[in-house]
């Protein structure tokens, strides 16, 4: 068990390792897309071994992923990719097969073998079957509550523990899902997810002629009769099955966090804390990161006076679909799942990031569009403050064009002068370095603003404010 937890961040691309790292990870995890759960990975060889030597000349660690379930047609591969793990020296290799996993211990027995939460780890007894096969960490299952993780490291107490405490939830056994398969012919076992529990799905009739006919929701009707299943062995309990005009979502969690029950994990001796999101932007990565550091760092210093209430201001400015505390308490609760959209909402948006300095001019590259006079916020790493910003007009950073406003696109950058900031250059160049991200406020309003609030309030009732 480890002195203190470590914050493990997902790396999606190289971009994300590095803002990952400057918002205060202590661990990366990374894969390459034809061996891993992330089919969209955006790193190559190079970028990974550039990757790793980032992360290791800033004293982090950084673990790479194996953990697909491998069919025949992927086992002639394996010998070049344990070779190559091999050569790039990670901190750990995170393995879900059992096939894998003796065969990674036979012929790369250096490497640090961490098994994933593919496995389904939610007991005692599989993490002691692990550890007697050499395993060095488990990731537990989302499914495990707080009270068998803490049997579970009474009981397991010389091998390294890691959870979940952010990002999206699976509707399905820790990714056990069948449903991608079915009606996309990708699998989520093989990195190719399609998220058919994020889409919508209407509700048709079918008649006793065999035809059926599309049932309209409107707003002459909606209130008339409501859609209830029962299941076999529960008789008397319903289930609602919600639709509106834009469709329903009865497959679709909302995400985690933990912030509310970071204590918990810090006081009963978790390891490591992981959070999910590889294909998320690294304007998540930073938030996640700075917001969590500081909250844990916070803990450590002064338990009895923490709340929680001080960080949550910072997670919701990501878009999300609503947070829950996934299987922490228990069971989940009608609350976890998201019946009314499946899109993120959030009044913030990932304004850009500076991507180098030229002497004392910040190379500014834009992520969504931004008028003149528009405020938006650099976030220092390290803390939770910000740096407000104002431009009355924007300076392309290659041809020197001056316009009124900009917006995201093929790279697009700004150029922004000493004179435009509000402190001396040298301290902003000390609080802002490279990959440092930026945001702006965008507010929702109308319907997206009341479910917003809803969800908000919600997580309010789990948390039982």
């Amino acid at each position: 068990m480890l002195d203190k937890a470590e914050l493990l961040l997902p790396a999606g691309s190289l971009v994300k390792l590095k803002t990952a790292i400057l918002y205060g990870a202590d661990a990366v995890y990374a894969g390459t897309p034809d061996m891993c759960l992330r089919a969209q990975s955006k790193f190559s060889l190079e970028e990974l071994k550039e990757g790793i030597d980032y992360v290791h000349s800033h004293g982090k660690k950084i673990y790479l992923t194996l953990n697909l379930f491998m069919h025949n047609r992927d086992v002639e591969k394996l010998p070049t990719f344990v070779e190559t793990l091999r050569q790039l020296k990670p901190d750990g290799v995170l393995i879900a097969d059992p096939g894998v996993f003796q065969y990674v211990k036979e012929n790369a027995p250096e490497l640090n073998l961490f098994v994933s939460t593919q496995a389904n780890i939610c007991s005692w007894t599989a993490v002691k079957f692990w550890q007697s096969q050499g395993a060095k960490l488990c990731v537990l299952g989302r499914e495990v509550t707080f009270a068998e993780a803490k049997e579970i490291r009474e009981k397991c107490p010389d091998i390294l523990l890691e959870t979940f405490m952010h990002g999206a939830m699976c509707m399905s056994y820790s990714g056990r899902c069948l449903i991608s398969n079915y009606l996309a012919d990708r699998s989520a076992n093989q990195g190719k997810c399609a998220h058919c529990c994020r889409w919508h799905y209407k509700l048709h009739l079918r008649l006793k002629d065999g035809t059926i006919k599309e049932l309209t929701i409107d707003e002459n009707n909606k209130d008339s009769f409501e859609f209830l299943l029962e299941e076999e062995f529960r008789p008397g309990e319903y289930f609602e099955v919600v639709e509106d005009e834009h469709g329903g979502y009865f497959l679709n969690s909302k995400d985690m966090c933990l912030m509310p029950r970071l204590p918990d994990l810090l006081s009963v001796g978790i390891d490591s804390l992981k959070v999910e999101g590889r294909n998320k932007t690294e304007y998540y990565a930073g938030i996640v990161a700075r917001t969590y550091r500081q909250a844990i760092d916070d803990w450590y210093q002064n338990p009895n006076n923490w709340d929680y209430h001080k960080y949550m201001p910072e997670l919701e400015t990501l878009q999300n679909r609503g947070y829950c505390l996934g299987f922490h308490d228990g069971k989940l609760t009608n609350i976890s799942q998201n019946y009314e959209y499946t899109r993120t909402l959030g009044d913030w948006l990932f304004a850009g990031s500076i991507i180098e300095w030229q002497g004392n001019e910040a190379i500014f590259e834009i992520r969504n569009f931004i008028n003149a006079n528009e405020e938006f916020e650099f976030l220092v790493p390290n803390s939770l403050e910000v740096i407000k910003l104002k431009l009355n007009e924007f300076e392309d950073a290659t041809t020197a064009e001056i316009t009124s406003k900009v917006s995201a696109g093929q790279n697009k950058s700004i150029r922004i002068k000493p004179e435009n900031w509000n402190r001396p250059i040298d301290e902003i160049k000390k609080l802002l370095p490279q990959y440092t991200i930026a945001r702006k406020y965008a507010p929702i309003s109308g319907e997206n603003k009341t479910m917003l609030d809803n969800k908000k309030q919600e997580f309010c009732t789990l948390c039982n404010d």
